[in-house]
């Protein structure tokens, strides 16, 4: 009785660390790496477009990856590396794509928990 008693406790400690560790706050560093395909679907894009989307979305993986390893000024490339690709994407897609962008950008940095608010 003792124990299946210890079996129970422990299997209940190890289920409630294991649901409490899947809430935690995404930390990792996003490297700014974009599926150019499923956006170009997701949009809707002309080739055209889609040429120019592919070379925004480099340029940017770039960005994002010299921010977050620098050592200085995070924040600061973090934000102009973000906002530069919105800037690039705004000049490229009709206002209705670059609306589903941004908003699909908006959901991404959140989900990173990347916060430009500041």
């Amino acid at each position: 009785m003792k124990r299946l008693g210890l079996t129970l406790v422990a299997a209940l400690c190890l289920a409630a660390t294991t649901f409490a560790a899947g809430n935690q706050p995404t930390t990792a560093k996003w490297e700014g790496n974009i599926n150019v395909n499923k956006l170009g679907k997701y949009l809707q894009l002309s080739s055209v477009q889609s040429e120019e989307v592919v070379n925004i979305c480099d340029y940017f993986s770039e960005q994002m990856s010299r921010a977050t390893t620098a050592k200085k000024d995070k924040e600061a490339k973090l934000r102009n590396a973000v906002y530069g690709n919105l800037k690039l994407m705004r000049k490229t897609l009709s206002a209705e794509q670059y609306a589903k962008y941004a908003a699909l950008m908006n959901l991404t940095l959140l989900n990173k928990g990347i916060d430009l608010s500041k």
